[in-house]
């Protein structure tokens, strides 16, 4: 009964902790669309952890990864819940993320009921792309699986051996505070709990842009 019991209780904390917010889908974009999108940061190679934390209970709910390699800037958005249509998506992974895009994720996840806590380490031009290929061949995720497969990444890179493979956002991102060279900040907006209506407009205004330009 005990271990019943502790079974139980730990499944309902997955489930308040993890991804459970159902992704919205877009059908992957072409091998076409995904060469046109890729856009370089320019600046050292690095690795982002986002946590999305629940501004009334504390609670991690989601985990996700930005990548700044040599060859290009992706998101590993596992199980995410945001997705635009003019930023092409393959498996979890979202390309194209320019600085617009970039702030476009984050305050996207940060509104009245939720902040962002985000982590920045330098990494070798190597690692960073052993991360890219690690998340692109890595597949779909799964719901409520979001922080096992950011962390299942993470462990794997050399220098990151202390970061141990867990189903909890915040255990995650204090690891990875424990790091030397990590600087970190926490972005809180007060926008609506809806997260659809930043992403409309995010793409309205992607689509403006692009018409202006034509």
């Amino acid at each position: 009964m005990f271990y019943r019991a502790t079974f139980l209780a730990g499944l309902a904390a997955l489930t308040l902790a993890g991804c459970t917010t159902p992704a919205m889908r877009y059908p992957n974009a072409t091998p076409e669309e995904v060469a046109a999108a890729r856009y370089v940061d320019g600046g050292p190679p690095a690795l982002t952890l986002y946590t999305m934390i629940n501004n009334r209970s504390d609670a991690g709910a989601h985990s996700s990864l930005m990548i700044s390699a040599p060859s290009q800037r992706v998101i590993f958005d596992p199980a995410g819940s945001v997705r635009a249509r003019n930023v092409p998506e393959v498996d979890d992974v979202l390309y194209g993320v320019t600085p617009e895009v970039e702030r476009f994720y984050a305050r996207a996840h940060a509104r009245e009921t939720y902040r962002v806590r985000i982590q920045r380490i330098e990494v070798s031009p190597e690692v960073a792309e052993r991360a890219l290929k690690m998340v692109q061949a890595h597949g779909p995720v799964s719901q409520t699986q979001c922080t096992v497969a950011t962390s299942g990444v993470l462990s794997q890179l050399p220098g990151f051996e202390e970061v141990g493979r867990t189903w909890f956002p915040n255990k995650l991102a204090d690891e990875l505070a424990a790091m030397p060279g990590v600087t970190e900040q926490v972005l809180r907006e007060q926008d609506a709990d809806d997260k659809t209506l930043a992403i409309a407009a995010f793409e309205q205004r992607s689509g403006d842009s692009d018409q202006l330009s034509q």
